[in-house]
């Protein structure tokens, strides 16, 4: 999937964009943060401001500032992945690839529905546009929510990072029988991590809240 462009989602399915926007989905006034999670907020943050975060190769911008915020997240049953195989088979096309991280239900280590995905963004001069590839992820993770649970749409949560910088995406999935299913999708302004480490863990939080 990372080489998917806007041409290949395009011919693959209905792409209807509602832009970016102050959708009701990013509201988190309602989202309690704990002393300890802001303990551990603070001292990331202090850590942040300290690096150098754009000259970081990809593994290392991964682990020291993607990660632990996932984990921040984690809840009940709810754990963060990295490395998450996703694959589809639609009536007319299929795709299959990495998720760079996964939010999702774990039962006894097992992970079950991916629920949110997450693409970091590739460095050098070969890296492609990572929304793309986020739209191609988000699609498998829906089709594979939709074999089992068989509810349409289906609603699936995403982000991708560039640096320490997130933006957040919401789409819903019709149609999965049909020759050209549709996909829905609103986006979220870019929130940096440095100065919204807060904001992004509620956000997270709020997505990967059981319902």
């Amino acid at each position: 999937m990372e080489q998917l462009s806007l041409e290949d989602i395009q011919h693959q399915v209905q792409l209807t964009s509602r832009g970016l926007g102050d959708y009701a989905w990013l509201n988190v006034e309602d989202v309690i943060i704990g002393e300890r999670d802001q303990l551990q907020f603070q001292l990331l943050q202090e850590r942040l401001l300290t690096t150098r975060t754009q000259l970081l190769n990809e593994a290392t911008t991964w682990a020291r500032v993607i990660y632990p915020l996932l984990l921040l997240a984690e809840q009940d049953r709810f754990q963060a992945w990295s490395k998450v195989a996703l694959s589809a088979q639609y009536a007319c096309f299929s795709l299959e690839g990495i998720a760079d991280g996964v939010l999702g239900p774990s039962i006894d280590g097992y992970l079950q529905q991916p629920y949110f995905v997450v693409v970091e963004a590739k460095k050098g001069l070969d890296a492609n546009n990572p929304q793309f590839q986020l739209y191609g992820q988000m699609l498998a993770a829906a089709w594979m929510n939709w074999k089992d649970n068989g509810q349409e749409p289906q609603e699936i949560l995403g982000c991708y990072t560039i640096s320490d910088s997130w933006t957040f995406f919401r789409g819903e999935v019709r149609g999965f029988e049909q020759d050209k299913p549709e996909f829905v999708w609103e986006s979220s302004r870019e929130f940096s991590e440095r100065l919204e480490a807060a904001i992004i863990w509620k956000l997270v939080k709020k997505m990967t809240c059981p319902v």
